[in-house]
Formats: structure tokens, sequence, C-alpha cells
């Protein structure tokens, strides 16, 4: 059996985990909203419409917080259309998915609904057909007491107290010449600035996240984010970072070393931050918030045949097999291990598009790639330790030589418990591995939770909605000090240890 070691050292940590690396995203997109977290004529409604059954799955992963309303339908959003009563507000062709946005649901039920799956709101504003002044706006709908014009505007509209958001995205995917009213970094940085530095007036307690890259691929990646901080960097406290995977090739181990292409994206971007806080000799850091990130591509083929000027269509319906699992496993170690950079992350998204959560009018499952951001949400919080790892190497079309092993450990001290998060990419061996604990006297171990499957394209559906789900292995122990244990080939692993 290949051998490997996961060393640490309590001393030597990477930082803290925000709880929101561990949030999602819910878009005005295919089925997201409507038929997904609301859907009023539904036997699983409650009495506003939400579905029970999914704010029951969303509850399950303890979402920290969920990013709102897009995305690219962002850029073209009049939030003053999606409040007030229902029976006035207007249907409006959308976009950015060439569909027929009804506004039935809108801001004050994403609060109502958010405030039910007990998560934080992060709201984008339109940066693309509006601008700062729009964007003061919403803000003083949404975070002012009283007094003002839109303050009492939302409390006619039924709510008196303030929404109180403080996350707050300043547009879209910028770069992008599918975004409506993209722009120039040099434009879209000098608007980034004069929105946050506005909204700031309004509410100082406010956090900004400006653009970065739409992804790693685009022609303007890096010069894109250099230019933007370059003008915004005093005003904004994030820069965003997007990234999704495909395994279109069919190569389920070119596949799964995308988590390399994800550290790298990371690293890459927190280096242009620092060189602009070189430049402009500024004590502030920029962290980041990878505000979108998943597993996308099955969906690409079936919605090319979508009808135009539709509501709500079976859109981005992404089925995530077994692979796609130990990717997005991988891909939460990755953000895990940036713990000192990343602070904000989105799974985009969070219901029916390219999501953890399917509906259908007769209930609600747990996709495959449910299970690993369970996991991570449930118990990846603490302080993350500085994990090396050796371990064996495969070599792969895209990144050359990777390792077969993924893993980070979580120290919560005030709970007592080590999390060691796991993925062995290895295709046919198990990894006999080992980890010196006796800096962690009288820890034990708890549980070693494993998802695995013998077939990589396993999927879950309603009718067989456990296919693919959780076991638990008794391989794990610890021996003079020493973690011994085996994960198994190809498979997700969380090792959980307390102290006794």
């Amino acid at each position: 059996m290949k051998k490997a070691d996961i060393i640490i050292d309590k001393y030597f940590l990477t930082g803290d985990v925000n709880r929101r690396i561990f949030g999602s995203f819910i878009e005005h997109l295919g089925r997201a909203v409507y038929e997904g977290i609301y859907q009023k004529n539904s036997p699983f409604a409650d009495e506003q419409g939400f579905r029970k059954d999914t704010l029951s799955l969303v509850k399950e992963l303890q979402v920290p917080i969920v990013r709102y309303p897009g995305g690219n339908f962002v850029s073209g959003f009049h939030w003053e259309d999606s409040v007030g009563p229902t029976d006035q507000r207007p249907a409006r062709p959308e976009l950015a998915w060439g569909v027929i946005e009804t506004n039935e649901f809108g801001l004050n039920e994403f609060a109502d609904w958010s405030r039910q799956a007990g998560n934080e709101i992060m709201m984008a504003v339109n940066l693309g057909t509006r601008g700062p002044e729009d964007a003061k706006n919403l803000l003083e709908y949404c975070n002012f007491k009283g007094g003002t014009y839109y303050s009492d505007l939302r409390k006619a509209h039924g709510y008196k107290d303030p929404h109180n958001i403080k996350v707050w995205c300043l547009g879209n995917e910028m770069d992008g010449p599918w975004q409506m009213g993209h722009k120039t970094a040099a434009e879209y940085g000098r608007i980034a600035a004069e929105t946050s530095r506005l909204m700031k007036f309004m509410d100082p307690t406010i956090e900004t996240v400006a653009c970065g890259s739409s992804n790693l691929t685009m022609p303007t990646f890096g010069e894109w984010e250099y230019t933007v901080l370059s003008e915004c960097y005093d005003e904004v406290d994030y820069l965003s970072l997007h990234q999704y995977y495909g395994n279109q090739a069919d190569d389920t181990r070119d596949f799964l070393a995308n988590s390399n292409g994800m550290d790298d994206f990371i690293s890459g971007v927190v280096s242009i931050c620092d060189a602009v806080k070189a430049k402009k000799h500024s004590k502030k850091q920029i962290n980041l918030s990878f505000d979108e990130w998943n597993v996308w591509y099955h969906s690409n083929e079936q919605d090319k045949q979508l009808e135009k000027w539709i509501q709500a269509p079976h859109q981005l319906e992404d089925i995530y097999n077994f692979e796609d699992a130990l990717l997005v496993g991988s891909m939460l170690i990755t953000l895990l291990r940036h713990a000192d950079r990343v602070k904000i992350a989105c799974l985009a998204q969070l219901v029916n598009v390219i999501a953890p959560i399917m509906t259908s009018d007769t209930g609600a499952w747990r996709q495959t790639i449910f299970y690993p951001y369970l996991h991570a949400s449930v118990y990846g919080s603490g302080t993350v330790l500085n994990t090396q790892v050796c371990a064996p190497t495969y070599e792969c079309k895209t990144y050359g030589e990777v390792s077969t092993l993924d893993s980070v450990c979580v120290w919560n001290q005030e709970a007592e418990t080590l999390t060691i998060f796991a993925v062995n990419k290895d295709l046919d061996e198990d990894l006999e591995t080992s980890c010196d604990l006796r800096q962690f006297e009288g820890y034990q171990v708890a549980e070693h939770i494993v998802l695995t499957n013998d077939d990589m394209k396993a999927v879950n559906t309603e009718a067989n909605p456990n296919n693919v789900a959780p076991t638990h292995s008794n391989a794990s122990r610890i021996e003079n000090g020493r973690l011994h244990t085996v994960f198994g080939k190809h498979s997700w692993n969380v090792i959980r240890l307390v102290k006794s």
C-alpha cells in the first residue's frame, strides 16, 4: 500500500477560518428562486411561499452568508421593481439569461427567507446599467432606520426594521463582454471606488467587494486586478475571484487536479493585491472573496436548446456525480489552506442551478457535492494549521506532477477539536497515512467520515437520493501519539478528533 504523511505543528498557523468562506449564492437564474427557495403553490411551501424542504436542507448545511441577486442578473437589475405590493411589480425581459423576470420574489422576500435560513445577505449592486446613485439609494432602503425617502419607503412596504446588510458586491464580472454595461479596468476601478466611497459615507460599517477577473483564463487577468486596485484600493475591502471547472475531456485524473489551478489562482491574486499595497505604501490589506466557485459543465449542451423569454426554465441544472464531489472537497480544502486571505467564498449556487440541493414538485434531495460542503461548513471552524503533505504523485495533462493527497487540518481550541479533511485522488490504490499528534495530547478519534463510490459517475436522484452518501470508517487510530489511518482510493475523508 502507498504511504503518506501529514505534518502539522500547533505553533505554525495559517489563520483563523472566517465562517463566511462557507457561503453560497442565489441568483435570479433558472429555478434557483422560483421552484427552488420559493414556490407559492407547492405543498411544501409555508405561508410566504418558501419551500420548507429546501429551507431544511439549507439549515443542515449551516450556510452563513448568501450572495444575492446575481451574478450576471444584477447588471440589469432595477431593485425598485422587486419591492412593494407584488401585484404592482413589473415583469421585465431579463437580458443576462434571456428570460422573463416577474419580480414576484424580490429583495424583502429574500431578507425574510435569509432570516429563516439563518444567514447573512451579501448584496450586489448594479454597476452595469446603473451606478453609484442607485447603489446609495438601495443602501438607504436596506440599512437606514427611517426618516428618509427610501427608508420610509421600506417601512411603507411593511419592514419597520432595517435589513442591516453588511457586505456589498460592487457589480459582477465587469471585465466580461457578456456583462451588461461591462467596462475597462480603469473605468470599473473608478466607478467601484466612487460607489464604495458614497456608500460608506452613508453607512461606514459596511464592507465592499470589488470585481476581480471573471475567471483565471480571461486575457486581461492580472492586468485587470492591478489596474482596478490601483484605482479603488483605499475604498474597498475585498477583491473577488470566480472560477468553475469541468471534465469535458472525461479525464478524471486531470479533472481532480484542478484544485491545483485554484490554489495558483488564489496565490496569484494575493500577490497582485500585495503589489498594489507596496506601490501605495499602504498598511491596509485587501482580502479575497471567492464568491463564485464550483464544478459547472454538465448542463452546457442542454442549455443551448432552451427557449428564450420564458419564466424560470430548467437552466444550468448540472447533475453532479461522485468525481465532482471529490473535486468540490479538494476545492474546499484549498479555500481553507488560504484562510489567512480568503475571508468570503460562495459555492455557486445553492438550489437547482449548479447546486448541492435539487427540487421537484414532489420533493428535494442532496446532490453528491452536498456532503463535502456540509462537512466543511459544520466541522471547519477554528484555526487552520499550516498543513504539509508528503505523498505519492501522479502526472496529469494540465498541471504536470500533482499530489495524490489533498489535506488540511483545522484546530478549534475553544471546542478542543482537531479536524483533518483529506481527499485521496488515487483512482486505484488506498493510501496509508500517518500524522504526528504528540502536541495534541489527549485527543482521540471521534469519527472518520468517508464519501466514496465504486462508480466515479454515480449520481443522486430523487428516486435514489442516497446512491452517493457518507459512511464511517474504523481505519483511524492513535498509537503512541501518532494518528494512523487509511484513506481509501478516490475518497473524501473527515477525521474528527476530540480531547478526552
